[in-house]
């Protein structure tokens, strides 16, 4: 098992991303403990981990609200011994397809405070928790966004790289530490929407989806739309190589790895 005994928690745990890190981290030993603003979400993790004998808790946690997440972070502590693992899959929903000509400074900052204001309070959260004798892992999640060039999506596109950049200058403050920074830049998700990823309502507004006329759902347009098409793999990534690829990189196996964005977009950026 990559994780066996590692301490994990996921902010976001109940959505598609969190939910599957979650899955798979439990599976490879690690103790889970999976937080968010929806028990009903959490739970139907929850129950699927324990069905596979895997460790896990839920806590209600607003991952905007900096005292509380401190507090559960200081729980898990209390009773686990320590942090070693943490993953921001927080999402928030946020205006893509609207060009600057036609977009309001607050629905362009929407993103940028959101993604990077809880990214801020997780991270500083479990910082105190983790490192020196026991290695610890902070991993972020990012888009191709950061790296492409595309019309109407401002502000997803610089929260990206902000979230990039954060993830870089964070490894090099914490490395004395012995703690890791990751970043994973997967491509839009094939299965994200099928498993309710608010990807689900946020693909609505591409051009090439609206010219479908919604005859199809965007989980039934997603595998096979231009966004896929565009990619060298000429597919998109699913939430199990996302999340495979995550325990890895959360593993001593991948201890030599930080300051780095790992690219699963299929090939629809080269670095």
């Amino acid at each position: 098992m990559l994780l066996r005994n590692k301490n994990a928690v996921i902010y976001g745990g109940g959505g598609a991303i969190g939910g599957a890190l979650a899955s798979v981290f439990a599976r490879e030993g690690a103790n889970v403990f999976i937080c968010g603003r929806t028990q009903s979400k959490l739970d139907i993790v929850a129950a699927d981990i324990i069905a596979a004998g895997g460790v896990v808790e839920t806590a209600l946690v607003d991952a905007f609200d900096q005292q509380a997440v401190q507090a559960h972070a200081d729980a898990i502590v209390a009773k686990a011994g320590g942090i070693d693992i943490a993953f921001n899959a927080v999402s928030v929903m946020h205006d893509q397809g609207t060009m600057l000509k036609d977009l309001a400074w607050e629905d362009f900052m929407v993103p940028v405070d959101g993604f990077l204001r809880t990214l801020f309070i997780t991270s500083k959260a479990v910082i105190p928790h983790m490192g020196r004798e026991r290695p610890g892992v902070i991993l972020t999640i990012s888009t191709p966004g950061s790296k492409m060039a595309a019309p109407g999506v401002l502000g997803h596109c610089v929260a990206c790289a902000g979230t990039e950049a954060f993830s870089r200058v964070l490894a090099a403050e914490l490395a004395p530490e012995n703690i890791r920074v990751v970043c994973i830049r997967p491509h839009a998700i094939a299965d994200a929407p099928a498993a309710d990823s608010y990807t689900k309502d946020i693909f609505k507004t591409q051009a090439s989806y609206k010219e479908t006329g919604g005859e199809q759902t965007v989980a039934e347009w997603l595998p096979g739309s231009p966004m896929a098409q565009g990619t060298l793999l000429k597919r998109l990534p699913t939430l199990s190589e996302v999340a495979e690829t995550a325990a890895f990189l959360a593993s001593d196996r991948a201890g030599a790895i930080t300051a780095a964005v790992v690219n699963l977009s299929c090939g629809a950026i080269v670095d």
